[in-house]
């Protein structure tokens, strides 16, 4: 049988695997596209676990999942196919939860008029999307300060390693705030020169590894520890870098990482684990699907924000982070402080639009100004960052 055939026949058995095969008069049935396998302890599953919040809290409510839609894993699978078979099965709304389907989504709801999709983390309604698209983002710049701030605040040796994705606006500005978050730390708490902190950010080419095709994430964790970096902060989808941590933290070195994306993502190696910035997609998907439901949907472009009273609130706040085993009892209180700050500051009315630490001067990388003495970044600035900050490591663009 020919690999390609091979391929046909196991998308087939993905799709079969859609259920319910049709819908009940009283259901409301949903869709969510994951660009990774929905128990990946990270982004995936934290898209899987907010459908089924909805689930929960939302009777006669059925979610539709099909995982890993990306080139490796399901090559000849595309999102019209997927979408097709989620309204034959009865969905109405679908979420399509990668900017990597960005584009798709656009061309795809065309297709379905009367459907509504909303992409995550996409800016499509921005740039002129069919009426029937919106989306969402949550501002996880804030948790990814928080995370530049704990890592700060443990290192030793000064070296911070960044474990990056691909490279596009959003991993650079997501990269960019841990970098602002560790320098106001290791300067304001530490009282440290926070130009001789290293913060080196290294891609591995998608947002998990693919064998011969991206760089290997625990080769890349490795190699940070290797070149002196006691703090890994993951920007990546799965959980190598807390793993590798977790590895030789167990083998005497004191050595960190800061997992991303879903909630547990500290499990695997507690002791090693600073805290993870993650995503709780349940509040705002409830409230998706209810306004679908009752007909109140509008197209909008939301970048929402924690609940700043709470950024664990399970049922209030779509992002968060919490501090792990790992931080070191005696920091515990200089971050709770940088966090609260932090909520004071972006809880202010004339602060809406603005976020905090994207004040100037800064400059990107090129050094370009990026904004002047006491001036704040323009929101959409830092949305579409064109490349990475001033004294950082690494590339802004791909070669």
């Amino acid at each position: 049988m020919s690999r390609k055939l091979t391929m046909v026949l196991l998308f087939l058995i993905m799709v079969s695997m859609l259920a319910p095969v049709t819908a009940q008069d009283d259901e409301f049935v949903f869709g969510v596209v994951l660009v990774g396998p929905q128990n990946d302890r990270g982004w995936s599953q934290s898209h899987t676990e907010g459908g089924r919040y909805v689930e929960e809290k939302l009777p006669n409510t059925t979610m539709l999942v099909f995982e890993s839609l990306n080139p490796a894993d399901t090559p000849e699978a595309t999102l019209l196919d997927v979408v097709t078979e989620m309204v034959d099965s009865g969905a109405q709304l679908i979420f399509t939860t990668s900017d990597s389907f960005e584009e798709d989504t656009d061309t795809v709801s065309e297709a379905f008029p009367d459907v509504t999709f909303v992409n995550i983390t996409g800016s499509n309604v921005l740039n002129g999307a069919p009426a029937n698209v919106g989306n969402f983002n949550g501002l996880m710049e804030a948790p990814r300060e928080i995370a530049g701030c704990a890592a700060a605040l443990a290192t030793e040796t000064g070296k911070i390693g960044y474990l990056g994705a691909l490279i596009n606006p959003e991993t650079r500005r997501l990269a960019s705030s841990s970098y602002l978050g560790a320098r106001y730390c290791y300067e304001n708490y530490r009282g440290m020169d926070p130009d001789e902190l290293e913060f080196e950010v290294t891609w591995i080419g998608f947002w998990f590894n693919i064998p011969g095709v991206t760089l290997d994430p625990t080769e890349v964790a490795n190699s940070f520890f290797d070149n002196g970096a006691d703090v890994i902060i993951s920007g990546i989808d799965t959980t190598e870098a807390i793993q590798v941590a977790g590895q030789r933290s167990g083998e005497g070195e004191r050595v960190f990482a800061i997992p991303y994306g879903n909630i547990n993502g500290c499990a695997e190696a507690p002791d090693a684990c600073l805290g993870v910035a993650y995503y709780n997609w349940g509040p705002v998907y409830l409230s998706t699907v209810e306004a679908v439901i009752d007909g109140t949907w509008e197209q909008k472009w939301e970048w929402l924000d924690p609940d700043w009273e709470d950024i664990n609130s399970p049922d209030t706040s779509i992002i968060g982070y919490l501090n792990g085993d790992g931080l070191p009892e005696d920091v515990q209180d200089e971050l709770s402080d940088f966090v609260v700050t932090m909520s004071d500051f972006m809880s202010q009315e004339e602060n809406a639009d603005v976020i905090y630490l994207w004040q100037g001067p800064l400059n990107l990388q090129d050094g370009t100004e990026l904004a002047p003495e006491g001036e704040f970044v323009d929101q959409l600035d830092v949305w579409f960052l064109p490349q990475l900050l001033e004294g950082m490591q690494g590339a802004s663009v791909s070669e």
